[in-house]
């Protein structure tokens, strides 16, 4: 299995909380015994055991997917005001705020709808205009080092800021975000990051990334101008994240039935259906969707090429390889002067493997919390309902950029190799992901 490698001093809390959650489950799955014998599903004698028996190495991998394993996030070096009440109180108002776009009319909740999962229900999203991949939810995202599909950025402040000057999204601009905050936040802007700099002579419009008159004006004004200007912007990031941090997933039926599991109450296990245990057995085995999408959030936080095929063939999308240069060289970035880490706190972008093969055409595995509530699937929506998505895993096809890991190479050995389910087990499986549903809840922050 192709995974981000690390190397290099101690890893960051992030990392180190990560690892904690799913560490069991995935030296399992880097082990090269399969994982559906070591769990003892599907064994080569063709024998399985009672559905309502689970092994003590399955109740093991059962108990690290509960939610009630999920700590509190862990803390962000490079925001200090991520677990402030006062910050996420303003970045919920900035997340619904229109006025933080070209037209007027898109916030980050028309793409990240709170009463749609925070996402669009639609391929790929659309803002301004339309974008090439799908939205990624909200939920329990601070969980992640890195943001995006492709990983571009490397933490929830700084990814807040990307869509705010695409043009295909909010399409605006710097010195106008600037003076959405002066005119309508300074009071709480300044209770949380300090006197708000004057912005008194800018330009109306002005950006780096923008028109060519916006960049033009942007490249007029002085180094300091400039650099207040990105210190607010960073700062309305910042406070979006504080937000976006307490957005987490509620209990589904999926735990209330591991947990009855692990305390053997029969009447308890009775929450899920028997095809809904037989596709949590494939789950956890035959199938091998635990192999990447485990621990409580049922993902890895990493990058794979799994073949999905991509929305245009004659651009396909190289995923996350040319994405490592784009966050390391991000003036937004943790090592940023905008950032509130110490460079001992980025760890994660500091040793980040940038020439990896396997992250040609690789995307990042999204959780599968409420993942029944999130059609379409894959990054740019290319299959609209679950038995798709399922029927995609067992054909395996060939990646048409880079090397699918379900597809064995010429030796033989790179990869997990074609998943094989029968037409009824590919059912039991997506009954078993519908089982996953839960609520989306806002985490209290005191």
């Amino acid at each position: 299995m192709s995974q981000q490698r690390q190397s290099g001093p101690r890893p960051s809390a992030r990392s180190t909380v990560h690892r904690r959650l799913t560490g069991a489950l995935v030296a399992v799955a880097l082990a090269n015994t399969p994982l559906v014998l070591l769990l003892g599903y599907g064994r080569a004698d063709g024998a399985t055991d009672r559905l309502d028996s689970w092994s003590k190495e399955e109740r093991a991998v059962l108990a690290s997917m509960r939610l009630s394993r999920l700590p509190a996030p862990p803390p962000d070096p490079s925001n200090t005001v991520a677990d402030k009440p006062d910050a996420a109180a303003l970045g919920k108002r900035l997340f619904a705020d229109a006025r933080l776009s070209r037209n007027g009319a898109v916030s980050c909740a028309s793409c990240h709808a709170p009463d749609r999962q925070f996402q669009d229900g639609l391929p790929v999203g659309k803002g301004l205009g339309l974008g090439r991949r799908r939205t990624m939810p909200v939920a329990a995202s601070a969980y992640s080092p890195f943001f995006f599909w492709d990983g571009r950025k490397d933490s929830q402040w700084s990814q807040a800021l990307g869509p705010m000057e695409d043009a295909a999204e909010h399409g605006g601009n710097r010195v106008q975000f600037a003076q959405v905050v002066r005119t309508h936040y300074q009071h709480e802007y300044e209770l949380l990051f300090g006197t708000l700099p004057n912005l008194q002579g800018l330009p109306a419009n002005a950006s780096p990334l923008g028109s060519t008159d916006e960049k033009q004006a942007w490249s007029r004004m002085t180094s300091e101008q400039r650099d207040a200007v990105n210190r607010v912007f960073a700062n309305l990031g910042k406070a979006i994240a504080a937000y976006e941090r307490t957005v987490t997933y509620g209990e589904s039926r999926f735990d209330r039935y591991v947990e009855a599991v692990l305390t053997d109450d029969d009447t308890g296990q009775q929450t899920l259906s028997t095809q809904e245990v037989k596709g949590l057995h494939l789950f956890i085995g035959k199938a091998q969707c635990a192999t990447c999408h485990n621990g409580p959030l049922l993902t890895d936080q990493a990058f794979h090429n799994t073949g999905v095929p991509p929305r245009d063939p004659a651009h396909p999308d190289l995923g996350r390889a040319p994405a490592t240069t784009r966050v390391r060289s991000d003036e937004f970035n943790c090592l940023s002067r905008y950032s509130d880490a110490p460079p001992q706190g980025c760890q994660e972008l500091s040793f980040m493997a940038t020439d990896d093969p396997g992250m040609e055409g690789a995307f990042k595995t999204p959780s599968l919390r409420n993942v029944a509530l999130r059609t379409p699937y894959m990054h740019a929506g290319q299959y609209e309902n679950l038995e798709a998505v399922v029927q995609h895993y067992v054909r395996s096809p060939a990646a048409v950029v880079g090397h699918s890991e379900l597809a064995q190479s010429d030796s033989g050995s790179i990869g997990r190799g074609p998943i094989r389910l029968t037409e009824a087990e590919m059912q039991d499986v997506v009954a078993f992901l519908k089982a996953l549903s839960g609520p989306v809840v806002e985490r209290p922050i005191r």
